[in-house]
């Protein structure tokens, strides 16, 4: 798959985005009320006008590519398992809770990524935060600092396996 970027005209990329930001409106807030429409689509000429925006100048931090088809497999794969392992976390949480035999060793880990893009670094230390057991405590650099429930290692790459190992080549699909 090639990573090259999908162009719009920008008054095509503007009603789009005005008219899926009108929908989003219309479905969050409920109902057809005239003067909730009327909100909903000045609300959404103002975000598509920042959609376009960033579609023209390239999105911050990604190094200008805004969607590529490998990109968007990347995020359609990144999804399902994020989910996934945040039910299997919430399980294994759960079972510590109603099991106090089980062991419990809290401790704060560092850990080193490989991700290059600020944003991937985000959305890593954002997805480590959702998945119960762990928390990130502070992005520096190519450095995080993770609170972990059972912090089975002090080893940097023994934790970074542990922690990031699933996320982490996902991400780097979508961010490089």
């Amino acid at each position: 798959m090639s990573d090259t970027p999908i162009k719009a005209p920008v008054a095509v990329l503007f009603v789009f985005n005005w008219i899926l930001l009108w929908v989003l409106w219309v479905l969050m807030v409920g109902t057809l009320a005239s003067q909730e429409l009327a909100v909903g689509g000045f609300v959404a000429a103002i975000g598509a006008v920042f959609a376009v925006k960033v579609a023209e100048d390239g999105p911050p931090l990604m190094g200008g590519t805004l969607l590529s088809p490998r990109r968007a497999l990347g995020l359609a794969l990144y999804v399902p398992y994020l989910i996934w392992q945040i039910v299997l976390s919430n399980l294994d949480v759960a079972r510590r809770v109603v099991s106090p035999s089980l062991p419990i060793a809290p401790g704060i880990v560092r850990i080193k990524t490989t991700l290059k893009s600020p944003l991937g670094r985000m959305v890593l230390a954002n997805s480590i935060t959702l998945t119960p057991g762990t928390l990130t405590l502070d992005v520096d650099g190519d450095e995080l600092c993770i609170h972990w429930i059972d912090a089975q290692t002090g080893d940097i790459e023994a934790a970074t396996k542990a922690i990031v190992g699933g996320f982490e080549k996902r991400l780097e699909v979508i961010f490089g």
